[in-house]
């Protein structure tokens, strides 16, 4: 299993949209997106930084989300609310419970 972690940081007061995109829009895209497993948007409500975990069942089907544009069109949801540029990294999920 692949893992895809993007760190974001909202602008000041802007958490709370950012976690209303993440739920109703983001979540239901990558649902529909081959190999995805799941999702989990963690938040510190008090610094505005938050880290997006995603799971994919193949390195291939994590890849391919980014090279369709699919990555991109739900980075740009949030052009409004960050504060800057979101940062990526991807992992190989050597354990879960």
């Amino acid at each position: 299993m692949q893992d895809r972690e993007v760190t974001i940081q909202t602008q000041p007061g802007k958490t709370e949209e950012a976690i209303r995109i993440y739920r109703d829009s983001v979540i239901p895209a990558a649902k529909q997106q081959k190999g995805f497993k799941s999702a989990l948007l963690l938040t510190d409500p008090s610094t505005g930084k938050g880290i997006s975990v995603t799971l994919w069942e193949t390195e291939a089907d994590q890849k391919a989300c980014e090279t369709s544009g699919y990555f991109q069109q739900q980075i740009a949801k949030f052009a409004a609310v960050f504060a800057g540029t979101p940062v990526l990294e991807a992992y190989v999920v050597s354990a879960q419970a």
